[in-house]
């Protein structure tokens, strides 16, 4: 095609500005940064989703984050670790805006964004519909003006192969497509009929409506076919009501757990039952630091939460998939179980640095893979047996292949128990013997044992039983200090670390021991930062790392729950209602939160934390203790 030709195809008369744009998709120009303030901050993005990969949109309308056809891709658009050469999609106002106002619809995964102008108000809609009965994802951003006339900029800038490569552009049936290497993304809709232009400006006017569809396929395959976007729309509400009018919530906090169990399912591969961490890479747990790390990855230490989670919220068959795709993960020699796994349950999730990427507020390197997936973990063996007995008393998981599971896990953990490892937060410093990993060593034989005696079988169980006795009567000696009157992160070692919390939650010791009432003071004198817990102070000879984080949402919900246990129920409730509302405007949680700064840390939305959430407000709302098997 002719460079007038490609011209007459894609502006529709819309003026040199937006040919100017669409030549700047073929690569003839250098990309312009997008137009309006200061960037958005992690709490100042929503989430929507179809259960196969996810997207980040601003307040200002603008998607600056999705994978594509896959949580685990590469990004399409990736402005949100990088700038406005790195891809994004923004459709907003081109005057001034008074006011905005943004939601989901009801229990829905349905962002609406209402921009208000001099001249009138426009609604944003953004949606991913369910992948139904179509093979690849598709993003649908519809406007309709509800009052007055608005003027509109739609403009969409794909920058494949997690924003480095710029795709050729290409009209074809209606739709314009964006390829590069076996990637292509298919646009279609706009307010001229006939090709979509990769930029345009039109005025909306009450009543009026504009849609855009955004398909995904493989750059040499036939294109996808046209959505209809307002079926898909109501297609897309009516499953998320449907699947919400399920949940079994506490009154007390129901929209909160609601909020937080509809992020927790946008986070779930539906085809693979796997629940990525955070459908997103890179967001510093440090603003401007290192501490930037993959988290579109599957971890088995999130499953004792999840697990329970699940169930007790009424979602056996998400609970039941995410227990078939852990047995899948892990089959095989107990000694290689992994912390963590691909979404498919890949096993080797290599780490890379993007190095053209200068990510988010400057905080660099932007990593893609995860090298902790090799760590030693004992901890993880304890999460796992978790899951596995938690299973066996709220489902029927009483399949061979689980319970061999639970009693390989056991007599491996008895032969490797003594060796040192990286602990719970996968520390990138030297091995130690962490006390919270040898608590997870004893649970992984408390709960074969448990499993054995209670269900009759016949395994022997003595020599188990013979070696969770050394490991509590070690933890004891060892991973407790009398002089401090606490249990400390690491033998010999001084320093706390929150996830001495599970010696009470995994029933190690009863939440009255004086040791346990000793380490959660000590906890509180030393961790908690304006209301809320670190999940460790920051060591380089410890962590391996430079900088400082923000406290760790899940923890302060562990401790909500460990006060509940101890009878500090007033407490329990004072310190679930401070993490709480660290909740960004639609009820989100990233990993961290910054008291100082009043912001959110770390990827986003984080499932951990939303897991930790639902729990702790169960535990609350009903008045029981939240104890892991």
């Amino acid at each position: 095609m002719k460079r007038r030709d490609f011209l007459s195809a894609t502006v529709g008369g819309v003026g040199a500005a937006v040919a100017a744009q669409a030549l700047r998709g073929l690569g003839w120009a250098a990309e312009a940064p997008r137009k309006g303030g200061p960037a958005p901050g992690i709490e100042d993005h929503a989430l929507i989703g179809d259960m196969r990969t996810a997207a980040l949109v601003t307040r200002g309308g603008s998607i600056d984050w999705l994978c594509l056809p896959a949580f685990d891709s590469d990004a399409c658009f990736a402005a949100l670790v990088g700038n406005a050469e790195n891809g994004y999609w923004t459709i907003a106002p081109t005057v001034p805006v008074g006011g905005l106002r943004r939601r989901y619809r009801k229990d829905t995964l349905i962002l609406e964004t209402d921009f208000a102008t001099e001249s009138g108000t426009v609604r944003l809609i953004d949606f991913m519909p369910p992948r139904r009965d179509r093979e690849h994802s598709v993003v649908c951003r519809s406007l309709r003006c509800i009052k007055g006339s608005v003027p509109m900029r739609s403009e969409i800038a794909p920058r494949l192969a997690f924003g480095r490569a710029v795709p050729r552009v290409l009209p074809i049936d209606g739709a314009m497509k964006l390829f590069a290497g076996p990637d292509a993304l298919y646009l279609r809709g706009g307010p001229n009929g006939g090709f979509p232009s990769l930029a345009s400006e039109f005025l909306l006017s009450e009543g009026a409506q504009v849609s855009y569809s955004l398909s995904y396929g493989r750059s040499y395959e036939e294109i996808p076919g046209a959505e209809d976007i307002a079926q898909a729309e109501r297609g897309t509400e009516d499953f998320w009501t449907r699947w919400s009018s399920t949940l079994h919530v506490p009154e007390l906090y129901r929209d909160m757990v609601t909020r937080s169990l509809i992020t927790i399912k946008a986070c779930i591969c539906e085809p693979t039952g796997g629940i990525v961490a955070a459908p997103t890479s890179s967001l510093p747990e440090t603003p401007g630091g290192v501490r930037n790390w993959d988290y579109r990855f599957c971890w088995l230490r999130d499953g004792a939460l999840a697990i329970r989670s699940l169930i007790i919220a009424g979602l056996r068959e998400e609970a039941q998939a995410f227990f078939e795709w852990m047995l899948r993960a892990i089959a095989g020699d107990p000694a290689q179980v992994q912390i963590m796994y691909g979404i498919r349950g890949e096993r080797r999730l290599s780490e890379v640095e993007l190095t053209w990427l200068s990510g988010f507020e400057g905080a660099r390197p932007v990593r893609v893979g995860n090298a902790a997936y090799d760590q030693r973990q004992l901890d993880v063996y304890g999460e796992l047996a978790m899951v596995l007995y938690d299973a066996s008393q709220r489902f029927d998981a009483h399949r061979p292949e689980a319970v061999r599971a639970l009693i390989g896990i056991a007599r491996h953990v008895a032969d490797v128990w003594t060796q040192p490892d990286r602990g719970i937060w996968e520390m990138r410093g030297p091995e130690r013997h962490f006390t919270a990993s040898k608590v997870a060593a004893w649970t992984a034989l408390d709960r074969a044992i448990r499993y054995v005696e209670e269900h009759g079988l016949n395994e022997p169980v003595d020599h188990l039983s013979d070696v969770r006795g050394m490991i509590f009567d070690e933890v004891c000696r060892e991973g407790f200090n009398p002089d401090l009157n606490t249990f400390t992160q690491y033998y010999g070692g001084t320093g706390l670390d929150a996830s001495l919390l599970f010696i009470p939650l995994s029933g190690f010791l009863p939440p009255t021991d004086a040791r346990v009432v000793g380490t959660v003071e000590a906890l509180e004198r030393e961790l908690l930062q304006d209301g809320l817990l670190l999940r460790f102070k920051p060591e380089a000879e410890v962590d391996g790392l430079s900088g400082e984080e923000g406290v760790f949402l899940a923890c302060s919900f562990w401790l909500a729950a460990v006060y509940q246990l101890m009878g500090r129920k007033d407490d329990a409730r004072r310190l679930f209602d401070r993490a709480a509302s660290t909740r960004n405007d639609l009820g989100l949680l990233a990993e961290e939160y910054d008291p100082k700064g009043g912001r959110q840390l770390g990827n986003f939305p984080q499932a951990f934390s939303h897991f930790a959430l639902v729990s702790a407000a169960f535990a609350l709302a009903e008045g029981k203790p939240m104890v892991h098997g």
